[in-house]
């Protein structure tokens, strides 16, 4: 039985991952569109984030690999000090952040996904109403599917199925709802359901040149993105972020909502790390549902969305079917589900979904 104790730890975890998710949907929202806080640079924007997630990395990891050396010292000579540092210590979850030009190359083409989703995501808010968000980006689990299949050789249930067309049509009733719908908008979350599930897919095929670290991962990741964002901030944003030097570039409002964001942009990997540690995958996934429902939800009342009856449908038809999709393949792993993919090597081996 979960104890009184258990219990309000969990409450503190899920409320502080709603609390992080939806300020941080909001606060890009604001730096994306808004003209008298930012400028219109989302690249250079998305850049900075970029910027400050690689720095906080190598900073955590600084830190722990103090924390490493200082538990090592105090150790008697016979005993051996624990590679992550000491037990319940934040920073001891984070390698020391080295660029190694080697393993950069290797992560080079997730990284170019990676560049392309963040960005995708971005303009996706930037063009359309926080309310239709989530439906914009909603075939993320359809394209996971199709991608799987034709990049991992899994293949997909009749129940997934269904839970997919539930989500489709559920994209095209917000669509059809939408009062201020717009194609670029729509396109533009199109693509970001598209990279995420790339992402997804290439992240699994490139951990192991990081030795399975999430955080190391994210390191080069955000590294690569800093660079290879470069060239296309100088050729599509530099005549904006020239003009805007004596304006908002200036501002110490946004800067701080700059720096903020960054700081929201990685928090969240933190704070879903705990969401997942605190509860389950399947109970990660259906807060992540309740989250995006209440975040639409608000933001009819923060932003003034106008909304239809087809609109808030299509929401929670896409909200709904996305949440059957994650019980199914749930049930799906717990029953040992065995899906054929293949391996790195072009070899055919049996998984476990």
């Amino acid at each position: 039985m979960t104890s009184a104790a258990d219990t309000n730890h969990i409450a503190k975890v899920v409320a502080t991952y709603w609390c992080v998710s939806i300020s941080m949907v909001y606060l890009n929202k604001m730096l994306m569109s808004s003209e008298s806080v930012s400028i219109n640079a989302p690249l250079f924007i998305t850049w900075f984030q970029c910027v400050v997630t690689a720095l906080i990395c190598w900073v955590a990891g600084r830190v722990s690999e103090s924390i490493r050396r200082g538990t090592s010292e105090t150790l008697p000579l016979n005993a051996k000090a624990d590679n992550k540092g000491s037990k319940g210590n934040f920073f001891a979850q984070f390698p020391k952040a080295e660029y190694n030009a080697e393993i950069g190359k290797k992560i080079l083409p997730l990284s170019i996904i990676f560049v392309g989703m963040i960005t995708f995501n971005n303009l996706c808010l930037k063009w359309v109403e926080v309310s239709f968000y989530n439906v914009a980006r909603s075939l993320t689990i359809v394209f996971n599917v199709v991608l799987s299949q034709f990049i991992l050789g899994s293949t997909t249930t009749g129940k997934t199925g269904i839970c997919l067309l539930v989500v489709i049509c559920g994209f095209f009733m917000g669509a059809k709802g939408e009062v201020n719908f717009t194609y670029i908008g729509t396109a533009f979350g199109l693509c970001s359901s598209l990279f995420v599930s790339l992402n997804s897919i290439f992240t699994k095929k490139t951990l192991p040149a990081v030795d399975n670290d999430h955080w190391k991962l994210t390191f080069y990741n955000n590294v690569n993105a800093c660079v290879l964002f470069m060239p296309l901030i100088a050729y599509f944003e530099a005549g904006t972020l020239y003009n805007a030097l004596g304006q908002q570039m200036l501002s110490p409002l946004f800067w701080a909502a700059m720096m903020i964001a960054g700081c929201f942009g990685f928090s969240i990997g933190i704070v879903t790390v705990m969401q997942i540690k605190a509860t389950s995958p399947l109970s990660h996934n259906i807060s992540g549902t309740a989250k995006a429902a209440v975040q639409s939800m608000m933001a009819f009342y923060i932003w003034k969305n106008p909304s239809t009856v087809m609109g808030i449908t299509g929401m929670f038809v896409v909200l709904g079917g996305s949440l059957l999709y994650t019980v199914v393949k749930m049930r799906e792993g717990s029953t040992g589900v065995k899906k054929t993919a293949p391996s790195s090597k072009g070899e055919e081996i049996e998984m476990k979904k």
